[in-house]
């Protein structure tokens, strides 16, 4: 049985999640606060297998809370908007730098007719985050590092063909701290663009552009079709868009339907940048549920391309990175705080 506290200053909001949660067989809502401060002496108490917590509280945020509770007693914990409104999203964010481990919209209401898609989203989070072993927050950036020497061989062993001209990178939960751990380490001069394929839930995508670009040097912008790439820039994918590239550097949108249950989705970025520059291209996959992207990295390795994956124990959920190791894709498997300096070595040597 899978035993949850929701968070929510919400009455209404705290019985719509409990009728939709407590419909589960395996399912067991154990407790309701009403704000952060309530979540944190309640998730001592309790000891629920998750927490559902909404960004915007009196007494105690949802970020507060979330750090609070991810220092004194780490518990998966997912964000839980009801709003894409700029400050909600804020929060939200912040909460994932916290320690959460993804955000999903609130499920709308009854009547509406994605309610029982909402849901079914919900639903299936919770029961797979639940499964996430999460560590206390004081110790999470020491957890993702490792001794450069220990992966030295692995690194150095990968010697590229042709210096990269595109940057792309897949990911999925756990993504926007993985992403903003790499983009900031890059300098304004990052000499390529990037095109990034990150999985999150609608209305949220602009926050995360927003709440990157407060703590990166190279610009993060939407990918729209038309653009020109530029170097030093990343660009996300668009909600509901799959994103591809042409040879001369311009952002296409890929008029298919859903890959894997994903659009946009990784694989059908990955395939089009290998299309396009071969060699040329370098790909990161990074944490995240699931396998997207793996039917991509075959591409590139297929076109002379190079696949770096990230490590399992600097993985919130090592789903996509696992599935491309697990597949021989993997050119090089590093933890999280190497990739940055890895991206900026890989586009700068001269090659061979």
């Amino acid at each position: 049985m899978l035993r949850i506290l929701i968070v929510d200053d919400s009455s209404v909001a705290r019985n719509l999640l409990k009728e939709i949660l407590s419909s589960e067989p395996d399912f067991e809502v154990v407790g309701e606060a009403t704000n952060g401060a309530e979540a944190v002496s309640m998730v001592e108490k309790l000891k629920p297998d998750i927490v559902t917590m909404d960004v915007q509280m009196p007494r105690m945020n949802g970020y507060a809370a979330t750090r609070e509770i991810m220092t004194t007693h780490p518990t998966p914990i997912v964000v839980v908007s009801g709003s894409a409104g700029q400050e909600d999203v804020e929060k939200s964010m912040q909460s994932l730098d916290a320690g959460a481990l993804t955000v999903v919209g609130k499920p709308p209401s009854p009547t509406s007719p994605h309610f029982e898609e909402q849901c079914a989203v919900l639903v299936s989070t919770l029961r797979t985050m639940a499964a996430v072993k999460v560590i206390r927050r004081y110790r999470l950036r020491d957890s993702v590092k490792s001794p450069r020497e220990e992966f030295a061989s692995r690194v150095n062993s990968l010697t590229l063909s042709s210096r990269p001209r595109l940057v792309t990178i897949a990911a999925s939960t756990g993504g926007p701290q993985a992403l903003r751990a790499i983009l900031e380490t890059l300098p304004a001069t990052f000499p390529v663009p990037i095109v990034i394929v990150q999985h999150i839930s609608d209305g949220f995508t602009q926050g995360l552009i927003d709440w990157l670009n407060g703590a990166t040097a190279i610009e993060v912008t939407s990918a729209t079709a038309g653009q020109k790439l530029k170097a030093g820039v990343a660009y996300i994918a668009p909600e509901k868009s799959h994103c591809g590239v042409t040879a001369d550097g311009t952002i296409v949108e890929i008029d298919r339907a859903p890959f894997g249950g994903f659009r946009p989705s990784a694989t059908v970025l990955f395939e089009s940048a290998s299309r396009e520059f071969g060699r040329a291209h370098l790909a990161v996959i990074l944490t995240g549920m699931g396998s997207d992207g793996v039917d991509g990295l075959r591409s590139v390795r297929q076109t002379g391309g190079s696949v770096i994956a990230q490590d399992e124990a600097s993985c919130i959920v090592y789903g996509m990175p696992k599935a491309a190791i697990e597949a021989g894709l993997a050119n090089v498997v590093i933890p999280l705080d190497a990739i940055g300096a890895e991206l900026i070595r890989f586009v700068t040597d001269e090659p061979p």
